[in-house]
């Protein structure tokens, strides 16, 4: 269905932000979710912060590959968090009942208050 790009960084309080471009789809989930699991098993952040704002598409192997991650992170004893879902990608996530899991409102997205 389409690419992604992503890029990877520290931020200053140590959290791991990978930012992440284009679709989340059967046709990039591999790379998205080798990605996230390199980060984590080479840097093992307490918090792994996926940037979603520039991100048009997610589907259901989208939103695996980020479970995926989430469940890794607990197993080093951190956490993924993520940054501004677009609408669409928040309804999403809304509807599958996975915002708490990642730390996102579960209310319409004008009432977004996210948590790090």
């Amino acid at each position: 269905m389409g690419e992604a790009v992503m890029t990877t960084r520290r931020q200053a309080d140590g959290a791991i932000v990978v930012e992440v471009r284009g679709n989340l789809d059967a046709a990039t989930v591999d790379a998205i979710r080798a990605e996230l699991m390199v980060v984590l098993q080479s840097d093992r952040p307490r918090v792994l912060v996926v940037d979603l704002t520039f991100v048009t598409f997610m589907d259901s192997m989208g939103m695996g590959a980020l479970v995926t991650a989430h469940h890794a992170a607990l197993d080093i004893g951190g956490r993924v968090r993520l940054r501004n879902p677009s609408e669409f990608v928040h309804r999403q996530l809304r509807v599958t009942g996975l915002c708490d899991l990642f730390g996102l409102p579960s209310g319409p997205p004008n009432t977004r208050s996210y948590r790090l």
